[in-house]
């Protein structure tokens, strides 16, 4: 089972986002990208949504606008215990070499360090956590890190 760190680069190739940042949390169970400017539509009959993505931390002027089927709408409690409803995507997620999919709820995370999160049921029977270390897959333009 490979390992990962705290926070890791990943990316959404299926949303044209090739690297953002996202904290890995164990605690959180469904996985979370920072979105804005969130408008259903519908194509075919069927649901879908488009939204802005910020995909740099810190970084507003840089907005990638996504398309995505909508797979369902969740109650979700934040972790100031509030509850809101979220649209939840299935896309391809890639890091460490690998795609996988990966139900994301869409919301914004403008108030949050990370523009995305990566719960406990993306990494499930995967990934072992590293929490004292971070980047274990590599970072946009350096090698992939090796375990001494």
């Amino acid at each position: 089972m490979s390992k990962i760190g705290w926070r890791e680069w990943v990316g959404l190739p299926d949303l044209g986002i090739r690297w953002v940042k996202a904290k890995i949390d164990s605690g959180a169970r469904s996985s979370c990208l920072h979105a804005f400017e969130i408008h259903p539509f519908e194509r075919d009959g069927d649901a879908w949504v488009r939204f802005d993505v910020h995909p740099i931390q810190r970084n507003d002027t840089l907005i990638r606008t996504c398309e995505a089927k909508v797979l369902d709408r969740r109650a979700v409690r934040s972790s100031n215990g509030s509850v809101s409803e979220r649209f939840v995507i299935l896309t391809e997620l890639e890091w460490h070499r690998h795609r996988s999919p990966i139900e994301l709820t869409l919301a914004n995370r403008d108030a949050m360090g990370f523009r995305m999160l990566i719960g406990r049921e993306a990494i499930r029977n995967r990934f072992l956590i590293d929490a004292g270390r971070s980047f274990l897959g590599g970072r946009p333009g350096h090698r992939i890190r090796r375990d001494p």
